[in-house]
């Protein structure tokens, strides 16, 4: 059994935890680093561990074989047997021999940022899609921790062959498994995007538009999805409650249907081998017709999120990384506005006016009318009013324009080559126009 296997065996969800948080004076932080310790906390609490002490350690300079200087991992020792805790979860990435090192000198299960996202990943992913992606990521991750992981990586296996030879380690032998399992799972994954993409392009060519809400993971995008579907998508005070999109048809004043997409929530340094992996989910937000970027304006944190939210969007081409402009429309969600005091509410009103931004509470319902009237005019904003002659006998163009669009009158058309023609006046999007002309 790998050392790996054998300490999490024994670290399970209710253990008691060090979070530590290296300020690192070299690097530039978009965050604080006291809102990135509670960040930190919120992502221990999401795998169900107890935190018994929480701290920041500076590093003035970064050591190669343990990150933190000789005197903080003293420290940390000490911490652990005061503290009572069996896992060291580090807000920062480790490398495999900080890890191991760390692992060595306090005789506890160390994990660092990557590994606890892969961690609470692993758990809430509830579809194939998302337990394939949550798998690669965590392979690509483990690959390269494979000589701290295990003891007997170096025993050499007998040759194939005719002259046997020296035949390869057990480390060869165990990185050439994990690359055969990656490669199949890319294989999966591809198939997986394949079958989304069409998906796309059939909804694409189905009359109601798409509206996907993005934000930063905990922003509370789940409860506003419930809150105007009635579904009950797991919603709770917890970081990345959400992992696999969730689409429902929703109703909005002057529009009869509408497809709302709940997406993974984002988060500051996510790790590089989730923002592969998730990639395919997150190309969802690519073919919406409305981008709804939820913010939690109770955070003191909240410009710096929206900087991270931005940034992931750049970097799928939804916006351009320059001008934050884009092909598709976004409207900015100020959430969680029943935990402001009553001064701040009314600066943030007055701001949320001037930018065109809409201020709600998703858990208490508050000003949830306005946003579904504000979707509504962005979705219609654009309706242009034809006036269609068709004949009476077409029965399943007629229905589609009563269904689809806002049909303000009809009259008597006279007699054509298929019988008695009616006048139909209709106000229809553009999207809708061009789904009609190939019917």
């Amino acid at each position: 059994m790998s050392f790996d296997e054998t300490l999490l065996d024994e670290v399970t969800r209710g253990a008691r935890a060090l979070v530590l948080c290296p300020d690192i004076r070299a690097l530039r932080y978009d965050i604080d680093a006291a809102e990135r310790l509670e960040e930190a906390k919120g992502l221990a609490l999401a795998i169900g561990v107890e935190i018994a002490h929480a701290a920041i350690l500076p590093v003035r300079q970064m050591q190669p074989n343990t990150l933190f200087g000789s005197g903080q991992v003293e420290n940390i020792a000490v911490w652990c047997e005061q503290y009572e805790a069996e896992l060291v979860i580090v807000d920062g990435s480790l490398t495999p021999i900080q890890q191991r090192n760390l692992e060595t000198r306090l005789a506890r299960k160390v994990i660092d940022r990557t590994g606890l996202i892969l961690e609470i990943f692993g758990e809430r992913a509830a579809t194939a899609e998302g337990r394939l992606q949550v798998e690669l990521a965590h392979l690509d991750y483990q690959q390269s921790r494979l000589v701290r992981s295990w003891t007997h990586l170096e025993r050499q296996r007998g040759g194939f062959g005719f002259l046997g030879g020296p035949g390869e380690t057990q480390i060869e032998a165990d990185r050439r498994m994990i690359r055969q399992r990656m490669g199949r799972l890319r294989r999966e994954l591809d198939q997986v995007r394949k079958t989304r993409t069409l998906h796309r392009e059939r909804r694409g060519r189905a009359p109601w538009p798409v509206i996907a809400l993005v934000g930063y993971t905990n922003a509370g995008k789940s409860t506003l999805f419930n809150r105007l579907t009635g579904a009950e998508v797991m919603a709770e005070d917890l970081l990345f409650a959400t992992l696999d999109p969730t689409m429902r048809a929703i109703g909005l004043p002057g529009v009869e249907k509408a497809i709302l997409s709940d997406t993974v929530g984002f988060i500051s340094d996510l790790p590089t081998q989730l923002v592969a992996a998730f990639r395919a989910t997150l190309e969802e937000v690519t073919g919406a017709d409305i981008i709804c970027h939820v913010r939690d304006m109770a955070n003191p944190s909240h410009a710096a999120q929206k900087k991270q939210v931005m940034e992931v969007l750049a970097d799928l081409g939804v916006v351009d990384a320059e001008t934050g402009t884009g092909s598709v429309p976004i409207l900015e969600v100020w959430n969680k506005c029943d935990l402001l005091d009553e001064e701040h509410r009314a600066e943030l009103a007055e701001a949320a006016e001037g930018q065109g931004a809409v201020m709600l509470s998703a858990a208490s319902g508050e000003g949830l009318a306005g946003l579904e009237e504000r979707l509504a005019e962005m979705l219609t904003g654009g309706a242009q009013e034809i006036s269609v002659v068709l004949p009476v006998s077409d029965g399943r163009r007629m229905a589609w324009l009563h269904a689809h669009g806002e049909v303000l009158g009809e009259a008597d058309a006279g007699e054509g080559e298929d019988g008695p023609l009616r006048r139909v006046t209709v106000r229809l999007n553009p999207k809708e126009l061009g789904q009609f002309a190939t019917l």
